[in-house]
């Protein structure tokens, strides 16, 4: 019986990017694949990378979450350094697993809603003096 094929790491990061956008912009699978004309349990594929998305779907959905094309590769495993551009850093993946997640989406579009710096500085040294990093 032959075993199934392990999804290839830029699928998996292609459909990572996709997740990520989409729970940014609040948006469900659902409302996603209507927006496409799929089912919902595509996206799902999609975003586990066990489904590679084609050039045109691609296309699509960042016309629909309103990103271009290359946010989707932004980070992605296997980009050399110099492709980096103008010497930017790329974002570590944690921060990338933090805004995945939905404690870490929560928070990001709470804190960015906070008009006086001084309470967002008071804000970030509260979560340090929880975290420990005093």
């Amino acid at each position: 019986m032959p075993s199934k094929k392990a999804p290839n790491p830029i699928d998996i990061h292609v459909g990572s990017r996709v997740r990520l956008r989409r729970m940014m912009l609040g948006m469900s699978q659902e409302k996603l694949g209507e927006s496409l004309g799929i089912t919902f349990q595509q996206i799902q594929k999609y975003e586990k990378g066990t489904n590679r998305i084609g050039a045109s779907r691609l296309q699509h959905i960042s016309t629909v979450l309103k990103v271009p094309v290359a946010f989707f590769f932004e980070d992605a495993p296997g980009t050399p350094d110099e492709a980096e551009g103008f010497g930017e850093t790329q974002p570590t993946s944690y921060v990338v697993d933090f805004l995945s997640s939905s404690e870490g989406l929560s928070l990001n579009k709470a804190f960015v809603r906070i008009e006086d710096p001084k309470v967002r500085r008071r804000v970030v040294d509260l979560v340090r003096a929880l975290a420990g990093d005093d």
